[in-house]
């Protein structure tokens, strides 16, 4: 826990390139005067979140505090987690290491049962001396607020941890299950009462309490909201928003007939959105965007509280998704899949003093990416292994093509693999290493992804190099004995 806020003001951090970083530390050392204080680190998780919000062009979600933080730091356009479904998503960009290398690919396998001294990404900065809090969903802790299982958290990481639970209120409102019972999180709440009876509004108040009463240590504050994942459960102002009648359909667009069997989950699921009427939809969709704004809502509490204690000039603040969500394409309504709307998620960074604040890429980045970059900004050695590289250069110069591809795996089954690279032009995806499907699709011509491309003449120059770059690159391995676990 912090000790109580002392009220004489912390010099403001170094946020330079490395090279003038090391002449300031120099000088300093010289004069005899202390190392400045390293920044602050904010850390906000939206879990299910994919790209459906107004900084990223769309048009229906409300989201005017995730747009102001875009304005203010830097959007990446082309960030690509490594696994599709939470925990395992998690558990790579927490440890900076693929799925292929953590083995987790599950909900259900804690990290630390295949990697027991792997040091994560807010226990580097627990070792260093910042004050490291866990609030709400981080590493994966259950499926829901209801669903907190603390035996699956990181006591190494945590000096302090916060899960929040809805109220009796909260869990009241008007509701309806649109799978008739078969899926058990089909369903959505129009919440009774207020922000509060939600454990994201208290996951934002526990962090301004932090923030209010901190020492003199910098701190490693990491928020994992639980919404707008399923069961979609928000106070019923955040359904106000968004009328029924309103919200579009997505394209009615029959899947590739050349897709792979394996391309979507197999499962009740998927007969379950076969039948979905045009009101099933929208009120997926409704429920969706609720919660998004919900989201959106409490980190504006947190911009606030960085603006009511003038916090910015030294404070490192990222906003992610831990994956991205389906929302209707090829009828799909999920993640745990391998295409763009699952494998692209929101990725934005506010660095202090980076020159590319205000700005937008097109640098091709992994969530692995993540642990570096951070470890950079704040001057702290990383582990060798981290098998992501710091994203410091792409925030000072945005017009960087940043990696030439990125890798998303998934696991179908106990025993085959699906593994997905997109470069910039193109998303090539593998089943079982394509004895049980190939996929290519061309973003120039087709962004949605709708005509598999893969088997036709003319591209097989193309799908035979994307294979060899795939081999080149970390394969899982003979993980067939793994025990296989439900991944929704």
């Amino acid at each position: 826990m912090f000790a109580p806020k002392r009220t004489v003001k912390s010099p403001r951090p170094v946020v330079t390139p490395a090279v003038a970083l090391l002449a300031v530390l120099v000088v300093q050392s010289a004069a005899g005067n202390p190392a400045p204080r390293r920044p602050n680190v904010l850390l906000l998780i939206a879990d299910d979140m994919n790209c459906d919000l107004g900084c990223y062009g769309h048009t229906i979600a409300q989201t005017p505090h995730l747009d102001r933080l875009a304005a203010r730091g830097v959007r990446f356009d082309r960030a690509y987690v490594q696994y599709t479904v939470c925990n395992p998503s998690r558990a790579s960009f927490l440890t900076g290491l693929r799925p292929t290398t953590t083995g987790v690919w599950d909900n259900e396998t804690q990290f630390r049962r295949n990697l027991p001294d792997v040091v994560t990404l807010p226990q580097l900065f627990r070792q260093h001396g910042y004050f490291t809090a866990g609030l709400g969903k981080v590493f994966h802790r259950g499926l829901s607020p209801d669903d907190v299982r603390p035996e699956r958290d990181d006591p190494a990481s945590w000096d302090h941890t916060f899960y929040g639970q809805a109220t009796e209120t909260g869990n009241r409102g008007e509701q309806r299950d649109m799978s008739g019972g078969r899926v058990r999180w089909c369903r959505w709440n129009a919440a009774a009462g207020t922000d509060q009876d939600q454990a994201d509004g208290q996951l934002a108040a526990e962090a301004i309490r932090l923030l209010e009463n901190r020492d003199e240590r910098p701190f490693f504050l990491a928020v994992g909201f639980y919404r707008p994942h399923d069961p979609f459960q928000s106070p019923r102002a955040y359904f106000d928003r968004y009328a029924l009648e309103r919200l579009p359909l997505p394209p009615a667009l029959a899947p590739d007939a050349r897709m792979p069997e394996l391309a979507l989950p197999a499962g009740p699921m998927r007969q379950v959105f076969a039948e979905f009427t045009a009101t099933d939809q929208r009120e997926f969709l409704r429920a969706y965007y609720a919660g998004i704004s919900f989201v959106d809502a409490q980190v504006g509490r947190l911009l606030a509280e960085l603006d009511r204690q003038d916090l910015w000039d030294h404070t490192i603040v990222v906003l992610i998704g831990d994956h991205g969500y389906e929302l209707g394409a090829r009828g799909w309504w999920n993640k745990n899949t391998l295409f763009e709307r699952s494998c692209r998620a929101p990725l934005i960074v506010w660095a202090p003093g980076a020159a590319g604040n205000g700005q937008s890429t097109q640098a091709i980045t992994e969530f692995i990416d993540l642990y570096p970059t951070l470890a950079d900004l704040c001057g702290i050695a990383g582990p060798a292994q981290l098998e992501g590289r710091s994203l410091r250069p792409v925030l000072d110069r945005p017009e960087l093509p940043g990696k030439d591809f990125a890798l998303t795996t998934i696991r179908r089954g106990p025993q085959v693999w699906g593994q997905s690279l997109r470069t910039r032009e193109w998303r090539y995806t593998e089943w079982d290493q394509g004895r049980q499907g190939r996929e290519l699709y061309g973003h120039d011509d087709d962004p949605g992804e709708t005509r598999n491309v893969a088997s036709e003449a003319r591209f097989g120059d193309r799908v035979e190099a994307l294979h060899q770059l795939l081999l080149s690159t970390a394969q899982p391995g003979d993980l067939a004995g793994a025990k296989s676990h439900e991944t929704k």
